[in-house]
């Protein structure tokens, strides 16, 4: 499949996508990235280990702005604490040049991910992921949409 075709296959699956799963894809692409910061810091490929970490702050930024605080009242309030550490945490290890930093940055993430995961399966059904607040079109520009 050529570049062209992925892209528009990419959009499709995003557009179509409920908020949950938009959700859980910006906490999959953010670890996926981290993940490729990480390697390519071990490469010494410099220039893509920035490009990585950028587009995983992008997400978490995302993320950050889609929170509805009038909806989601503390929820909203910690997860916009966490994604605020999470940024400041990427830019400390960077600077550092602490691999550990990312890391505990990637745990971070996989634990949000997976409660998300649990949340958007139904173990929480007593919990409406949409309490959140999380906007749907910010969520769709996190993954790829708009940046």
């Amino acid at each position: 499949m050529n570049s062209y075709g992925i892209r528009a296959y990419r959009k499709t699956s995003v557009i179509t996508a409920d908020p949950g799963k938009l959700v859980l894809m910006c906490y999959e692409g953010a670890i996926d990235q981290l993940k490729i910061a990480k390697m390519k810091y071990q490469e010494k490929d410099y220039e893509a280990k920035c490009k990585a970490l950028t587009k995983a702050m992008n997400i978490i930024d995302e993320l950050l702005y889609s929170l509805d605080f009038e909806k989601g009242g503390d929820i909203s309030r910690h997860l916009q604490a966490i994604y605020n550490f999470l940024t400041s945490r990427i830019l400390q290890a960077d600077v550092n040049r602490d691999i550990d930093g990312i890391d505990e940055v990637i745990g971070i993430l996989t634990e949000l991910l997976s409660a998300w995961k649990e949340i958007f399966s139904g173990q929480g059904k007593s919990f409406q992921p949409e309490s959140i607040g999380f906007n749907e079109e910010r969520t769709q520009q996190a993954v790829g949409l708009g940046r």
